[in-house]
């Protein structure tokens, strides 16, 4: 099989898409011969992704509805049709910690960007698949979503896991559809988002790296050929998953260092 062919003629839409994991996988979408469509809030970085992978920047805020259609339907116009969406977007800011400390705003923020945008995401695309007959939706959940974290972020956490419970009812739900949804659940990975949340705090790092058994943090570069995978027909008999790439920390008590 010629892998840089695996998603020729399809179309993706990657929320998130302008850095980090979502930069990686347009990459990835786009060698393996997908046409790809980022949305992102920052509109200087998200021109960037997008030249660099020959691909489309859509500017939108993945809390509002209009503007979720709106990007989903953009990408729809332009090339077709949907058949991939990375719903990948999401935050973990410094003030969401132990739920003792974090309160109401700081909670909500959260949610809205981690838990409804997938939300809306799911049902912009779902609009476009279902009269498709087709489609690959994969939603970034997380490792904290199947087990506790050793470093609070009460409303990440609780995000993630509603992340989680979606995509696998939604896998379940549109089977028979003839569209699959996965939820990526990674472990701690070397991107920005990690980087500020550590930089501050060495120990906090310290203490989450312990964990994992292969003893470093994930390259988006390998999460991205993850979600590659479960974009692809090689995962046509995979839906409703929690697709766990977390470096073996779910299957493991305290690793030393």
């Amino acid at each position: 099989m010629d892998l840089t062919q695996r998603l020729a003629g399809k179309v993706a839409v990657i929320t998130g898409g302008a850095s980090g994991i979502g930069l990686a996988t347009a990459k990835r979408f786009a060698a393996e011969g997908a046409k790809v469509v980022i949305g992102d809030m920052d509109e200087k970085a998200g021109l960037a992704a997008a030249d660099l992978v020959d691909g489309l920047f859509f500017k939108v805020n993945v809390t509002e509805e209009d503007e979720v259609n709106a990007l989903f339907d953009t990408a729809y116009l332009t090339y077709g049709s949907v058949d991939i969406a990375f719903n990948n977007a999401g935050i973990s800011p410094p003030e969401d910690d132990s739920i003792e400390t974090t309160e109401l705003p700081a909670w909500q923020k959260v949610q809205d960007v981690n838990l409804k945008s997938v939300y809306l995401c799911c049902r912009a695309a779902l609009r476009h698949m279902v009269r498709q007959g087709k489609g690959s939706i994969i939603n970034t959940a997380s490792f904290v979503a199947v087990m506790g974290s050793a470093t609070s972020q009460i409303s990440y956490t609780a995000s993630k896991g509603g992340v989680l419970a979606m995509s696998r009812e939604l896998g379940v739900q549109f089977a028979r559809q003839g569209i699959r949804v996965n939820a990526l659940c990674p472990g701690p990975a070397n991107t920005p988002l990690l980087q500020e949340l550590f930089a501050a705090d060495p120990e906090r790092a310290a203490r989450r790296l312990v964990h994992v058994p292969l003893g470093r943090f994930a390259e988006a570069e390998e999460l991205a050929a993850a979600v590659a995978f479960l974009a692809s027909d090689d995962a046509s008999f995979i839906t409703a998953s929690t697709f766990l790439v977390d470096g073996g920390i779910s299957s493991a008590y305290t690793t030393p260092m």
